[in-house]
């Protein structure tokens, strides 16, 4: 058993079986398509909806219960437990963060264009690590993909509330708001709405975009990605109009201070819009369904984390000049009301109108990525058999595809922005070393293996992320760590009762094919 758990599958056999009549994507996307699925993810995420939190943190509640304001004082001000914001000094995360994922962009894309199979860091564990590795990985991108795009959702149903208020209608609160909220919900005037834990409600906003966009996906990958053209443009011509405009009415003073939290903050403000950033990761996941993927996946890796690192630091400094920092307190959408607060209310709609159109896409491509996932799984026996299956017509996994909607959608409609966002980013963390750490071994294992993309500096760009990755999950609160392990155990189990046993490498398995005279 343990020699099967280390197993690695071969590189060849990985695109082997990737030809598959039966289970073959369509080959579709180019380096252009693939960078606008890139800028689509990362873009609709990050600026809209979980800025907010990572400017202004979130304060845990322990006051009311202990009433012991010292303790509630270091709580706060610790990495490990408590949620301090960033302030200003989010632009200084976010450059953090843009160079830990340019070394990982580099890592990526080395892997993407030599393994160019559907399941990014999954699949590339698989040739790296061995199965078991892979599985943890493989289980840890569910939750990725998953967590974040219902962190996205919720931010999507915040904007859609915005739009309708625009227009003078005021939906009921009991279908528009999740039913956990961990800090309750006020009104812009600071009235209490509802107060913190579960009441009765579902966010159906948030369930309504996810289970359109799963239409959409089962249709076909060429459709989905001309879709997320057209919308990635509409978002980027919001965020310069933002930019141009508000930029005329910022107010120094309100940057300073600049690190109100020090560098706890910033490390902090880093880990919580860590996971705005795994739109490249996303870009992996469509590796199969790439026409060139050797040249188009670099680039389109590579070209997504540039345009967008830019995009945020502009975005952020100007937001963070117009208001006061600690008023964007667990705001979901911190730009557009913002905007509301000051007055300007064409220009609101112009933004609102783009965040809305940059969320779609941004939950388009995760769902994409989510549903490639389970079926590269899949088709490896890893899960069950159906999640690999193809639509005769459009080519697409729908199963899985399907699947992948209600497992976002219903969570999507019961809790908050905050608890979403932070389950995701230690995903994306865990997922990033691990890639890192499989450029490595096939540098040393395989070294002459032919590579389309080699990341440039040696080892400097695995090691690099690999260390950043552990200091910024660091960052994370403890809560975080339990979730996260807890899910982990949920995933080794069903891997013990079902994954070992029906997986390509098994010994029953490996018999079976070598009597069909699959194996050479």
């Amino acid at each position: 058993m343990g020699a099967q758990l280390f197993r690695t599958k071969d590189i060849d056999r990985l695109i082997s079986d990737s030809e598959d009549p039966e289970k073959r994507l369509k080959k579709s996307l180019g380096w252009l398509s693939l960078t606008s699925l890139g800028i689509g993810a990362v873009i609709g995420s990050g600026i809209f909806t979980i800025i907010g939190t990572a400017i202004a943190g979130q304060k845990l509640q322990f006051k009311s219960v202990l009433n012991a304001p010292l303790l509630e004082y270091l709580i706060y001000h610790s990495a490990s437990f408590g949620r301090p914001g960033a302030g200003p000094a989010i632009a200084l995360s976010f450059v953090l963060v843009g160079v830990v994922c340019a070394f990982a962009a580099l890592c990526y894309a080395e892997l993407a264009a030599m393994i160019p199979i559907a399941g990014s860091a999954y699949t590339y564990t698989y040739a790296t690590m061995g199965e078991l590795i892979a599985w943890i990985i493989g289980w840890d991108l569910i939750l990725e993909y998953a967590v974040s795009n219902m962190a996205v959702s919720v931010g999507f149903s915040a904007h859609v509330v915005n739009l309708l208020d625009w227009f003078g209608v005021h939906p009921s609160l009991r279908w528009i708001t999740p039913a956990y909220l961990p800090a309750g919900l006020a009104d812009l005037q600071g009235n209490t709405l509802y107060d913190p834990g579960w009441h009765f409600g579902f966010n159906w906003p948030a369930f309504i975009i996810v289970m359109l966009l799963t239409v959409i996906l089962v249709r076909g990958i060429r459709e989905s990605a001309n879709a997320n053209n057209i919308m990635v443009l509409l978002k980027i011509t919001a965020i310069m109009v933002f930019v141009i405009f508000a930029s005329r009415y910022v107010h120094p003073a309100n940057w300073h201070p600049f690190a109100p939290n020090g560098w706890p903050g910033i490390l902090t403000g880093g880990s919580i819009i860590f996971f705005t950033y795994i739109g490249f990761d996303s870009v992996s996941t469509a590796a199969e369904e790439c026409k060139a993927p050797k040249r188009d996946l670099p680039i389109g890796i590579i070209a997504t984390l540039v345009v967008c690192t830019l995009l945020y630091i502009a975005v952020v400094v100007v937001l963070t000049g117009l208001v006061r920092w600690e008023t964007l307190l667990d705001d979901a959408a911190p730009v557009v009301n913002t905007l509301k607060k000051l007055g300007f209310r064409n220009i609101q709609l112009i933004v609102l109108l783009g965040a809305l159109t940059g969320m779609i896409s941004s939950l388009l491509v995760f769902q994409l990525g989510q549903a490639r996932v389970w079926f590269a799984m899949s088709r490896d026996g890893l899960l069950p058999g159906i999640f690999s299956r193809v639509h005769k017509r459009f080519r697409t996994p729908d199963f899985s595809t399907i699947m992948a909607g209600f497992l976002v959608g219903i969570p999507a409609g019961l809790l908050d922005i905050g608890t979403l966002a932070d389950l995701s980013n230690i995903g994306t963390l865990f997922a990033f070393a691990l890639v890192a750490g499989g450029v490595l071994i096939l540098r040393y294992k395989q070294p002459d293996r032919p590579r389309a993309f080699r990341a440039p500096g040696g080892i400097l760009a695995p090691v690099v992320t690999i260390l950043t990755c552990l200091l910024l999950m660091a960052g994370l609160p403890i809560t975080n760590w339990i979730r996260f392990f807890v899910w982990l155990l949920i995933g080794l189990c069903f891997y013990y009762f079902y994954g070992r046993r029906h997986s390509q490498l098994s010994d029953a398995n490996i018999r079976a094919d070598a009597d069909k005279g699959k194996l050479r």
